[in-house]
């Protein structure tokens, strides 16, 4: 598919620097590494949670505003953290209102939610993704583990975007949980769907990525296509042994 972001140069100083590197439209790009390598961080500047002190992120053909998690919800990106329970949730809050928390606008009406459409849009994810719940009304922390991320995953899909940053998207789930999640990253890009995915499971990486970036210290040091990405590669270019970025 056509490139849909491009990010050039990032830097955020004592973090991440020189971050530069694509994801098209209907692939899985992901970023591998080391626990404290800064992973998370450039997702998180990428999104605007966090500023950045140079480059520049292009999504669509369009310079992405820096330190706005607005613009890039509405440029069309969405936005799976590591911590769903801290940071992807509002744990006391009811299920139906979890999914619907990104979408607030599209269900409001003369400044009022509207109670049917909220419903109606949770129903309607939680059966795409075969939500395990008793009700819509019963808060988010009665959930598991995998049911929290399908959670997150339908508030974001919610929003149609074009493209999902997840970061570690099967971390503290069952194993059959992670199959369906692997699943579903399956079907999202086979509908055009770009993916950028934050792991520290090997096999996760190796198994669901079409391309692999290792980052080691903030700096981007290897690129791998699947075809050529082995465990020994990554590890090398993960612990600074080997760099490999043309």
């Amino acid at each position: 598919g056509e490139v849909i972001l491009d990010v050039r140069g990032l830097t955020r100083v004592g973090v991440f620097k020189d971050i530069s590197f694509k994801v098209r439209a209907g692939e899985i790009v992901a970023l591998a590494g080391l626990v404290g390598a800064g992973r998370t961080e450039v997702a998180r500047g990428i999104f605007g949670i966090d500023p950045i002190d140079a480059g520049v992120v292009t999504f669509k053909g369009k310079k992405l505003k820096s330190g706005s998690p607005l613009a890039a919800m509405n440029a069309g990106i969405g936005f799976v953290p590591e911590d769903r329970r801290q940071q992807g949730l509002v744990m006391e809050m009811a299920i139906d209102r979890n999914v619907a928390l990104a979408s607030i606008n599209s269900l409001t009406r003369f400044g009022l939610i509207r109670r049917g459409s909220e419903k109606s849009l949770a129903s309607n994810w939680a059966r795409q993704l075969q939500v395990k719940f008793g009700r819509f009304s019963n808060p988010a922390k009665t959930l598991s583990g995998g049911n929290q991320q399908k959670i997150v995953l339908a508030k974001w899909l919610a929003r149609t975007p074009s493209l999902l940053i997840i970061d570690e998207p099967t971390r503290g789930i069952d194993i059959g949980t992670k199959s369906e999640v692997h699943k579903l990253l399956s079907e999202l890009v086979s509908q055009g769907i770009g993916i950028l995915m934050i792991s520290s499971e090997m096999p996760e990486v190796l198994g669901v990525a079409d391309r692999i970036l290792v980052i080691h210290e903030g700096r981007l040091t290897a690129e791998f296509s699947r075809a050529e990405a082995t465990e020994a590669l990554i590890m090398r270019a993960a612990t600074g042994q080997e760099s490999v970025v043309a």
